[in-house]
């Protein structure tokens, strides 16, 4: 694994934990992600991986969810 980045994943649709939990899970099943964490209240996903925006935005996309945006991450609290 190269040095993963840590990114912010704006995620339109996450409305409860539920939500929350199954993004992190199918994020968290790819290769090359070594952490994912969702907040549903801000609807964004904490991201720790290698893999291209385009890998990440596909695996949210197909859990169900409409990516907005997705960012490097800049300090704790994004």
């Amino acid at each position: 694994m190269m040095n993963p980045m840590k990114k912010v994943i704006e995620v339109e649709d996450l409305c409860c934990k539920k939500c929350a939990e199954r993004a992190e899970k199918k994020l968290l099943l790819l290769d090359g992600v070594s952490g994912a964490k969702a907040n549903f209240k801000k609807g964004v996903i904490f991201v720790e991986s290698d893999l291209s925006d385009e890998e990440l935005s596909a695996c949210v996309e197909d859990a169900g969810f409409k990516v907005k945006e997705i960012r490097p991450r800049k300090g704790i609290f994004g």
